[in-house]
């Protein structure tokens, strides 16, 4: 298992569509065991492959123990409204509050190759829709207003530049400071 870099905002990767997966392969089984370790040196509780690199539908969460490999996942029932303050492992330090469905029911391929059903709330639901944006090339700060992402945007400029090339390199043993677990998607 291995600790991937993050490719942050700028990076074409992230605005780009991924491609359906057609087979769960051996590859793509230690690619979501990558993700996790990523995810875990990062402090998140979700990442999704274009956010290192890759162009493969698949995503990776973990809220309170409870982890998902999700390949093609998509969402087939939306419920209520939900305004939960995001972060992303892709965007360090950028904030916002986005409105999204308060539960969700996302419909995916698992590590085994049959579809399964997650239901999410809360923590779990946000993440759940988090990821799935960005399978599509859509980020959290795509939910904001255009005052509160240019506020964004504005702040990410005095970031950017703590990483060259559009990388987060992290080590396994990186710990992150930012913020409480609700924030790290």
């Amino acid at each position: 298992m291995a600790v991937l870099p993050i490719h942050v905002l700028g990076a074409s990767v992230l605005r780009q569509e991924t491609t359906p997966v057609t087979k769960v392969t051996p590859e793509l089984l230690k690619l979501a065991d990558d993700m996790f370790d990523t995810m875990h040196a990062a402090s998140g509780v979700g990442l999704a492959a274009p956010q290192v690199g890759r162009t493969e539908r698949l995503a990776v969460v973990e809220v309170e123990g409870e982890r998902h490999v999700l390949f093609n996942p998509e969402i087939v029932l939306e419920e209520g409204s939900i305004k939960w303050e995001e972060g992303c492992l892709s965007i360090p330090e950028i904030y916002g509050d986005v409105t999204r469905a308060a539960r969700v029911i996302v419909r995916a391929t698992g590590r085994d190759g049959k579809l399964f059903d997650v239901e999410g709330r809360d923590l779990l639901g946000v993440c759940l829709q988090h990821e799935i944006d960005h399978l599509h090339g859509k980020l959290f700060i795509d939910h904001l207003s255009f005052l509160k992402k240019r506020k964004a945007m504005a702040l990410w400029e005095d970031e950017k530049d703590k990483y060259p090339d559009l990388l987060r390199i992290l080590t396994p043993d990186s710990v992150n400071e930012q913020g409480d677990e609700s924030e790290r998607l």
